[in-house]
């Protein structure tokens, strides 16, 4: 099943959709299964598994609610996560050869533990929605698709073995980064905390819809040309191991958003670098999410 928010005739309201298994190019209003939810990060919080096999079953929709994908304006799944992105940086071994190419002192290629950092994430970007390139202050803009792992409910101390029970489902994110400020500075939250640096979507995929750990293709392209190439069991730190990890001194709420990282093919990884500029287009892709699509302007 994949949730989608999404606004109707651009009147500006959120609503939340439903995409249910065999039926591509629908979605359903969760009203339509006679369910409500004030938004995403309701819906994570407060759903129960019954509500959840009721919404994964089109025959249980009201008859004639559902609405055409292309006809709607997808928004980010969660438009207003609650707390930062959660992120990690150099988690694929091909990206750590690259990032040290680029900048070696900057991108701590050297590590043995995992890397986190925080996106300050107000409004995360939607499907089809512009990236800004803010001339003047960024020359260096870049891309990095990556598969972001949604926490289905609070937890703490939770053990490897027990992580894929705490996920509710994945997304794709595009973690957009200014080169020239992420390595300016000796943190990267500038560099990856502009406003609109956070595309997200098209979709949340429920996590009973991939085996655990998730082994899925993961690919980027600029205006066509393939960047990116990769599958998400390339990971360096697992998903159930960041959750342990971190879960063993952060209390995680329902609805936390962890970017699990990036493979090979960033702009900054080719010689000479190939950054982003005004009228790319940028399509991150996950198999069995979607297509997150932007463009720069």
């Amino acid at each position: 099943m994949k949730l989608y928010t999404y606004q109707k005739d651009d009147d500006g309201v959120d609503r939340i959709g439903v995409g249910c298994t065999g039926w591509p190019g629908l979605l359903w209003p969760v009203e339509a299964f006679g369910l409500s939810f004030a938004d995403m990060n309701d819906l994570i919080r407060r759903v129960t598994p019954a509500q959840l096999s009721r919404m994964a079953d089109a025959e249980q929709a009201t008859e004639g609610a559902a609405v055409r994908l292309d006809s709607v304006r997808l928004r980010a799944p969660i438009p207003h996560p609650e707390q930062d992105v959660l992120c990690l940086g150099i988690n694929y071994a091909d990206h750590a050869v690259e990032s040290a190419r680029f900048h070696e002192d900057a991108f701590l290629v050297n590590r043995k533990k995992a890397v986190y950092f925080s996106k300050r994430t107000y409004e995360a970007t939607g499907c089809g929605d512009p990236i800004p390139s803010y001339e003047g202050l960024v020359d260096s803009l870049d891309y990095e698709a990556e598969l972001g792992v949604i926490i289905g409910r609070d937890c703490k101390n939770v053990s490897e073995a027990e992580a894929a029970q705490y996920i509710f489902g994945y997304t794709v994110v595009n973690d957009v980064s200014a080169r020239n400020l992420q390595t300016a500075h000796n943190q990267w939250y500038f560099g990856k905390s502009l406003d609109g640096f956070t595309p997200m979507g098209p979709c949340i995929l429920t996590a009973d819809e991939v085996a655990f750990p998730p082994a899925l293709a993961i690919s980027s392209t600029v205006n066509g040309e393939k960047r990116q190439n990769s599958n998400t069991d390339h990971l360096i730190h697992s998903v159930a191991e960041i959750i342990a990890e971190l879960t063993r001194g952060i209390t995680l709420r329902a609805g936390t958003i962890i970017a699990t990282g990036t493979p090979a093919g960033v702009g900054m990884g080719f010689t000479p670098p190939q950054f982003l500029k005004k009228g790319d287009v940028v399509t991150c892709e996950i198999e069995g999410i979607g297509a997150l699509t932007n463009t720069v302007e």
